[in-house]
Formats: structure tokens, sequence, C-alpha cells
């Protein structure tokens, strides 16, 4: 089988089209890039949903845990407190076994034991959490200045957030932010290690590395094109959001302008 052929019959095949058997012997370069490219579909599926569904929710936490109003506050910073607390693959498990016991009340709920729900909810959810503690931030930090110029031109309530307190918040955030989508892609290589199990063989990058590092006892070939991929990932990652960015700057004299940096986080 030429590569061409290869890419052809796995390049799409994590989401269920073209070959349904693995290779079994004789593995090559070309199918390993091939099948850890098809599962990183799954990774990119993941991560992109996650963040922009966790966006939404992070800024009403981070409202929530500056609002005057207790039950609030304290709903906001118990949520932000037990996801940014327990380790994400702790969550994963304890969470498919959660919607197991909810299959077993009703067949409604099976549709979340599968990885592409169950999973997508349990990332969407910790990256509010870590994502609203860094909006939180962002919005202690906006200068009272800019709050009092908005009142003083009229702007309150809804107007006032819209257009003075929320693009501040998102400038001040976003570098941080940044680095939290990062990590957000990659912490997708956890959904198939957890409880979350794989339908056919049909499992992410990082599913696809592993199974050929036990195959061919060999884990310097399929790993290092694992990396090879969420490195060129984090590069785009790392130009949309620099976009955005200068967006959100366009106002700022260029010198004042903020500038996204990558930095390495070791440990979280």
């Amino acid at each position: 089988m030429s590569c061409l052929e290869t890419i052809q019959a796995y390049g799409l095949r994590a989401i269920g089209i073209g070959e349904r058997l693995l290779p079994q012997s004789d593995f090559t370069l070309c199918q390993q890039f091939t099948l850890i490219g098809s599962g990183l579909i799954w990774n990119v599926y993941f991560g992109f949903f996650a963040l922009i569904s966790g966006f939404i929710l992070a800024t009403a936490v981070a409202l929530g845990k500056g609002s005057r109003n207790r039950v609030i506050r304290k709903l906001s910073e118990w949520f932000i407190f037990v996801f940014r607390g327990s380790p994400l693959f702790i969550q994963f498990f304890f969470a498919y076994f959660f919607f197991l016991s909810l299959k077993s009340v009703s067949p409604f709920f099976d549709i979340l034991t599968s990885a592409w729900l169950g999973a997508l909810i349990v990332l969407f959810l910790n990256t509010a959490a870590y994502s609203g503690e860094i909006f939180y931030g962002a919005l202690r930090s906006i200068p009272k200045g800019d709050v009092e110029a908005a009142d003083a031109y009229g702007f309150s309530g809804w107007p006032r957030f819209r257009r003075i307190i929320w693009p501040t918040m998102l400038r001040l955030a976003w570098p941080a932010y940044t680095n939290e989508a990062i990590f957000l892609f990659h912490a997708t290589t956890l959904v198939f290690f957890s409880g979350f199990p794989v339908w056919q063989q049909r499992g992410d990058a990082l599913y696809y590395a592993k199974y050929f590092a036990d195959k061919t006892f060999n884990p310097f070939v399929p790993y290092p094109i694992l990396a090879g991929y969420f490195i060129l990932l984090t590069l785009v990652v790392i130009g949309v959001f620099g976009l955005i960015n200068r967006r959100l700057n366009r106002h700022l004299p260029q010198e004042y302008r903020r500038k996204l940096s990558l930095r390495m986080n070791l440990i979280r």
C-alpha cells in the first residue's frame, strides 16, 4: 500500500470513515503519521468546543465571584475551587461513573456516557473554572479611572459592561487565557485514558500513538510524531489568539500593546 493509499484508507478513520481494521504488522512511517493525525481530529473537536462554551461560562463565573450577592459569589467560588482543586483525570473518572448511574435511571442519559459528549462536558467545566479565575483577576485589575469615566459619560448597567468593563477585562486577561487554551488542547489527550471508553478503536492522537508504541515496542517514533502534531496545533492557537489580542489592543499606542508570549507550564 502506497502512502497516498494509506492516507485515503486511514486519514479519517478516527471518525469512522475508511478502513475499520488497524494495521497489524509491517508498520510504516506513513501509517503512523496518518493515523495519529487522524486521531488529532478528536483533540481539536474537544478543545474547540470546550473552549467556546467554557469562555461563556467563565465570564459568568468571574462576574459571579465578583458579585455582591453572597449566594452567587459562594457558588462561583466553590465551582472554581472544586474544578481547580481536583485533577482532571479524576474528574473524567467520576463523571463517567456518574453518567453511568444516570443511565441506569433512564436510557435518555445513555448519550452522556459517550466520550464525544460526556468528556466534552468535563473539559467545558474544567476550563470554565480556570478561565473564570483568570477573568476574575482581570476584572479586579480594571483601572478605576475607566469605570469612573464610563459613569461620567452616562454609561451604566449593561451598556457599561458591554462597552467598557468586558473589553478591558478581556484585554487584561488574554495573554493568560491563551496559555489556558494551549493547556486545554493538551489536556484532551486524557479523554480516552480516563473512564470514557474508545468505541471501535476510534481514539484520539495519543490513543493511536500508544497503539503503535505497544505494537512496535518502540515509543521513540510515534510519540515524537504526536509531539510534532501538538506543537503545530499550539502554533495555530498562538497565531489565532495573537490576532484576537491585536484586535483587543488596537486602540492603544504601539508601545503599550501587550504581546503574547509562550510560557512553558511544567507543573499545573
